[in-house]
C-alpha cells in the first residue's frame, strides 16, 4: 500500500476564533498553523486567507503574503490553495488564488453545487467547473476535484470527456455535508472513480477521524484541520491544526500504514517535481 498523504486544511472560510480560538487569520498565524500540521506530517497544506479581521478574501495579494510566509517555514511543503473561496463570491474571484507566484502545483476544484446548510449554497453550475477545468489545465495546475456527493464524480466525468483533465485523476470525496459519512458511503464513493485515481477523503465535524480511519484502511488518503473540524475529541477543542495531524498519524502508525513526506507525496499524487 502506498504511503499516506496528509493533508491540513488549516483555516477554511467559515470557522472563526468564536468557534475555536486558535483558528487563524493573521498572516503570521496562518504560517504558523502550517508549520505545526507540516511538523505533525502533514505533506499538503490546504489554504484559504482571511483578512486579519477573520474575514474570508480570494485576492491574489493575500494568498501571496500567505504562501510566501508558509515556504520560508516549511520551503517543500505542497500548498493546495481553495477556488472555492467562500459562499457569495464570484468566479473570478475566485480564480485569484491561482495567480501567484510560483504558480500552484495542485488547488481544488469543486465539482457541484451543494447545500452547506440553512439558507447558505455553494454555487458551481456546470459552465463554471469546466471553465475553473479548462484555466487550472492551461496554467499547469491540478485540481484535487473536491466531491460532496456521487453527482459530483459525474460532473467531473463529464469535463474529463471533455479533455479539460489530465488523468492520472485525484479526488477529494468530503463526506458528512450533503452525503453521509460512513464507511458504506466511502466504500461507494471510492468505487466510483476511474481505475488509477487517487483519493483523499474529508470528514466534517465528528465524522474526521472515523473517515481518516476508514480512508487508512481502505488505502486513500486523509484531509484533517480546522476547516472540517475543531475538536481533538468530543468537547475538547484542538490546541492547533498540528494536534489534528497528529492524531491521524499516531491512527496511521496502529494501522501499519506509512506517511508520505513532501517529495514522496508529490509521486503518489501525480504533480510534477520540483
Amino acid at each position: 500500500m502506498e504511503k499516506l498523504v496528509i493533508t491540513a486544511a488549516i483555516c477554511g472560510a467559515e470557522v472563526t476564533k468564536e468557534n475555536n480560538s486558535a483558528v487563524p487569520y493573521t498572516v503570521e498565524e496562518i504560517a504558523k498553523e502550517a508549520k505545526f500540521a507540516y511538523d505533525a506530517g502533514a505533506s499538503v497544506i490546504h489554504l484559504h486567507v482571511r483578512e486579519d479581521d477573520g474575514t474570508p478574501t480570494q485576492s491574489k495579494e493575500r494568498f501571496q503574503k500567505c504562501i510566501d510566509a508558509i515556504l520560508k517555514l516549511c520551503p517543500d511543503a505542497i500548498i493546495q490553495p481553495s477556488t472555492g473561496g467562500a459562499v457569495g463570491m464570484s468566479d473570478l474571484e475566485r480564480l485569484q488564488s491561482t495567480e501567484v507566484t510560483p504558480t500552484p502545483e495542485f488547488a481544488t476544484l469543486d465539482c457541484g453545487t451543494l447545500n452547506f446548510g440553512g439558507d447558505e449554497i455553494f454555487v458551481n453550475s456546470d459552465n463554471t467547473i469546466f471553465n475553473f477545468a479548462k484555466i487550472m489545465k492551461d496554467r499547469g495546475i491540478k485540481p484535487e476535484l473536491e466531491v460532496f456527493d456521487k453527482g459530483m464524480i459525474d460532473i467531473a466525468m463529464k469535463a474529463d470527456k471533455k479533455g479539460l483533465l489530465v488523468r492520472p485523476l485525484h479526488f477529494d470525496f468530503v463526506l458528512g455535508v450533503q452525503m453521509t459519512a460512513t464507511v458504506r458511503d466511502l466504500s461507494f464513493m471510492a468505487g466510483s472513480i476511474p481505475e488509477g485515481s487517487t483519493w483523499t477523503v474529508s470528514g466534517i465535524g465528528r465524522h474526521e477521524f472515523e473517515m481518516a480511519a476508514a480512508g487508512i484502511i481502505m488505502g486513500g488518503h486523509v484531509r484533517v484541520g480546522f476547516e472540517d473540524n475543531l475538536y481533538i475529541e468530543k468537547g475538547v477543542p484542538a490546541k492547533n491544526n498540528g494536534e489534528l495531524v497528529e492524531k491521524v498519524v499516531k491512527l496511521a502508525n496502529l494501522l501499519g500504514r506509512e506517511i508520505a513526506k513532501p517529495d514522496e507525496a508529490r509521486r503518489i499524487l501525480g504533480l510534477k517535481s520540483r
